[in-house]
């Protein structure tokens, strides 16, 4: 019997022990970012596992390293791992992205971050590492990334559109966008996640910019991008 969580076409997420639940963040990033055939992938803040186990289902033999400060979330993450069809391709483990190394550098390397900057801490401290920057600056994150990058790999993250400008801040001259989706939940509300990739070399080309409105006509009428995108995971689709 199936714990409390998310059901995919692929794959069960339990999130009961993890203080931010499985969303549409994750899912859409999941969905987005560039994924190698092969070659290393590292999920930064793994959660409950979701990335790590959506970049197995679009690889076929690329092997995924998963990290987590908090151990709850790295034994949701293990439990949610092992009993997907691909436990043998991913590793999760107990560390901050600041105390993290490895003895190979990673292809590509994914992060739904904590974002939070200015609202109030939550009492619960396990929500609160989730969702604030505290444990996770961005600066930190931009040299944690640039660190364990591999020559022309690409990292990709999601975030609100304001905390993303703080991002290219804090990211800027050490890496470059080259491709970037802005995400609208319907088609008047204007940006409310942009999800971006950057590479350690200056781009050669201009920036790729997309556009996608998740509810398009009404309350559950998806739009046909928002499907495409996600047709490989959800149910409904």
């Amino acid at each position: 019997m199936r714990g409390k969580g998310f059901t995919f076409k692929q794959f069960h997420i339990d999130h009961s022990r993890c203080a931010m639940k499985v969303g549409t963040d994750g899912t859409l990033l999941g969905a987005w970012a560039t994924m190698p055939a092969n070659g290393r992938i590292l999920d930064i803040g793994t959660g409950t596992g979701l990335i790590a186990i959506m970049a197995a289902q679009r690889t076929s033999e690329a092997k995924i390293t998963a990290i987590d400060i908090d151990e709850d979330c790295v034994l949701q993450a293990q439990e949610n791992i092992a009993a997907s069809p691909w436990p043998d391709r991913i590793e999760v483990i107990h560390s901050a992205l600041q105390e993290f190394d490895a003895s190979e550098k990673f292809d590509v390397i994914i992060s739904n971050p904590p974002y939070f900057i200015d609202s109030q801490l939550s009492p619960d401290a396990a929500r609160s590492t989730a969702r604030h920057t505290t444990t996770l600056p961005f600066n930190e994150l931009v040299t944690g990334v640039r660190r364990l990058l591999a020559d022309g790999g690409h990292f990709s993250l999601i975030l609100p559109p304001t905390e993303m400008e703080r991002f290219r801040s804090a990211a800027r001259g050490v890496m470059f966008v080259v491709r970037e989706c802005h995400v609208w939940s319907t088609p008047t509300s204007g940006v409310r996640r942009i999800m971006a990739e950057f590479q350690a070399e200056p781009p050669t080309e201009l920036t790729v910019v997309e556009k996608i409105i998740i509810e398009e006509k009404g309350r559950h009428e998806y739009s046909e991008e928002y499907r495409t995108l996600t047709r490989d995971f959800y149910l409904k689709f």
